[in-house]
């Protein structure tokens, strides 16, 4: 590995490790560590030192720790099996200072590590000499590159793959598969220097009788320019899914008439009787929202729309949800009144409301019903709901490669706020804009497939592999707030696409139960009695929880299909074999009305 050469900063402050004998066994002990874990092309060690890892579960674990550039890797000396940690360091989201020189207590000097991924790390030293300091200031300073005026690592790393993941979405492409553009919708490019609304994407599809004036007309009235563009077409009834932000009303109930025709223009394209606005929002927050100059669409302004409220609450109440629900599940599991703590937390009764909205979006479409839907500013809660009415609706999302093309268009492309929310490479980690709305959205998408088990490509591994990278900085994926900014960053050219690693083995991502059902729409059951705890993401750190492993059925049925693509390949050996010209006088002898076994094997079904 390339990286293997670079000097490492000696952390020891004691002059008797000058010793060659011991500076021998010094190293030796840092290839062992490197024999673990395999540095990434580009990742180069910054420093080692010897530590003491207070482990929730096994106690004060004497070992380790080295630190990169892109991760902090930890392995105990005496502990077996021995114990490693391996933590990007994308993932950290606030280092502290642990206890002070005259601190008294076994292991009560050294810091404390609060990451992103539900779990804490904290690791002792040696109270004199300062020794601490060296291994703080460096974590400090690489775990928040964008505060030290460094990279992140997704611009560092040198990996090659077989595939070039940002080639996964392209707009027209997309477009198109949904029989975009028509007679009622056409595409337009008046974004395309990011003119009309910076956080949108350049490429746009609106109502086709809509002129460019008009829709700078609504720019105006809507909150950050986000004016209502189309997201989704039914094939069939033609029905719309539209998102947006919120109408400017402001608290003297302001009025637009280009915002209210552009709507109507909407409802008209398919002959809706009735447009449906779903705002995100409880209604007490839409009426508070007047008073910062937002609001929302009023009967009065808007008399051939039904506004419906989804009562789903904001980042902020989200963020004090999930802080509450790692409270219960790390380090320790509240088992004596754990339904209770968890319904405290309020964390599946937010999923709840999330995918109940999204039902209802689904099912309006399904009816023949076009409708358009926004929360504030129409980057949060806009994207979980159409981007999840979406998967109900659209076989095609369902798939490995649609489920990319999925995040990248509602997510990525439409300007959620990732930097903000996730705070890549910040350490201001008590920002209020922080929020872990992405990952609300993905445990969303995990109940559906537990409830689908057959209906998604995909399987759980995709899902935590997306939150592991949502954090990680490898990639440049879900880095930045807005595709101008990442085209301002030259984020395509300069990194590497999530997409690169999850299609270069798409295999691994698979589900084995999955069935191609074009037409199906699904609508999960949206009951806290059918709602549960993403376990194996949540509480995954915890050893003492049994980890869900892979059940006998689906170990079974994969080594069937592997059973099934080896006598298929013997089969195709057989007949290649057969038609040599020196097995003529075989294939003579066959009878002309046999049935061949492809005919048998292609009628094959494992019903499950």
């Amino acid at each position: 590995m390339a990286s293997a050469s670079i000097p490492v900063y000696n952390s020891s402050n004691n002059p008797l490790e000058n010793s060659s004998s011991h500076n021998a066994s010094r190293e030796s002990l840092k290839m062992e560590l490197l024999a673990d874990c395999s540095l990434l092309p580009g990742e180069e060690r910054i420093i080692d030192k010897d530590i003491i890892y207070i482990c929730p579960f096994s106690g004060a674990l004497k070992g380790k720790v080295f630190i990169t550039n892109y991760r902090l890797y930890f392995k105990s000396a005496d502990a077996d099996p021995a114990v490693t940690l391996d933590v990007p360091l994308g993932a950290i989201g606030r280092v502290e200072k642990m206890g002070g020189a005259s601190s008294r207590g076994e292991n009560s000097y050294g810091l404390d590590i609060t990451c992103k991924d539900m779990r804490n790390l904290r690791f002792a030293l040696k109270q004199e000499g300062h020794s601490r300091r060296d291994i703080f200031d460096i974590l400090f300073k690489y775990a928040f590159p964008l505060s030290h005026g460094l990279l992140l690592f997704a611009y560092l790393s040198q990996e090659k793959f077989e595939e070039n993941g940002w080639s996964v979405y392209k707009p027209m492409e997309e477009f198109r598969r949904q029989g975009l553009p028509n007679d009622k919708w056409r595409v337009t490019f008046i974004n395309a220097n990011y003119e009309l609304c910076d956080t949108y994407p350049t490429i746009l599809v609106v109502p086709f009788k809509a002129t460019e004036e008009d829709l700078r007309k609504v720019c105006t009235f809507r909150s950050r320019g986000r004016i209502p563009v189309l997201s989704w077409i039914h094939r069939e009834n033609q029905a719309v899914i539209c998102r947006c932000s919120q109408p400017l009303v402001g608290m003297s109930g302001k009025r637009n008439k280009d915002d209210e025709r552009y709507l109507d223009l909407i409802r008209e394209a398919n002959g809706t009787a009735k447009l449906t606005i779903y705002d995100a929002r409880p209604s007490v927050n839409a009426v508070a929202n007047k008073a910062t100059g937002g609001g929302y669409e009023g009967d009065d302004a808007y008399q051939n729309a039904e506004l419906v409220f989804l009562d789903i609450h904001n980042i902020h109440v989200m963020r004090e949800s999930l802080k509450k629900l790692k409270d219960i599940v790390y380090p320790n599991v509240e088992e004596s009144h754990w339904l209770s703590s968890l319904e405290s937390t309020h964390w599946l009764e937010h999923i709840k409301l999330v995918i109940s909205g999204a039902i209802q979006v689904a099912d309006k479409i399904s009816g023949g019903n076009s409708v358009v839907v926004h929360c504030s500013d129409g980057w949060d809660r806009t994207a979980q709901l159409t981007s999840l009415a979406m998967l109900m609706l659209d076989s095609h999302y369902r798939t490995l490669r649609g489920f990319q093309v999925l995040l990248e268009k509602e997510w990525i492309s439409f300007g959620h706020k990732f930097a903000n929310r996730i705070g890549h490479g910040d350490k201001n980690h008590a920002d209020q804009d922080r929020s872990p709305i992405f990952v609300q959205f993905i445990d969303c998408v995990w109940q559906m497939t537990k409830q689908f088990p057959t209906a998604f490509e995909f399987n759980e591994r995709l899902l935590v592999t997306i939150l592991d990278h949502l954090f990680s900085c490898r990639f440049g994926t879900f880095l930045f707030n807005c595709e101008s900014a990442r085209d301002t960053n030259e984020l395509r050219s300069k990194t590497v696409s999530l997409w690169s690693l999850v299609n270069s083995d798409l295999s691994f991502y698979q589900n084995p139960f999955y069935t191609p059902e074009s037409n199906r729409v699904l609508y999960p059951v949206a009951s806290m009695r059918h709602l549960e705890l993403w376990v194996t993401y949540y509480i995954r750190w915890n050893p003492r929880i049994r980890q869900q492993q892979q059940s006998p059925v689906e170990q079974r049925y994969i080594e069937l299909l592997a059973l099934r693509d080896e006598y298929l390949k013997k089969l195709e050996e057989l007949q290649l074999s057969d038609s040599s010209p020196n097995s003529s006088h075989l294939s003579n002898s066959s009878t002309p009305n046999a049935t061949s076994p492809t005919q048998h094997i292609t009628h094959l079904h494992t019903p499950f």
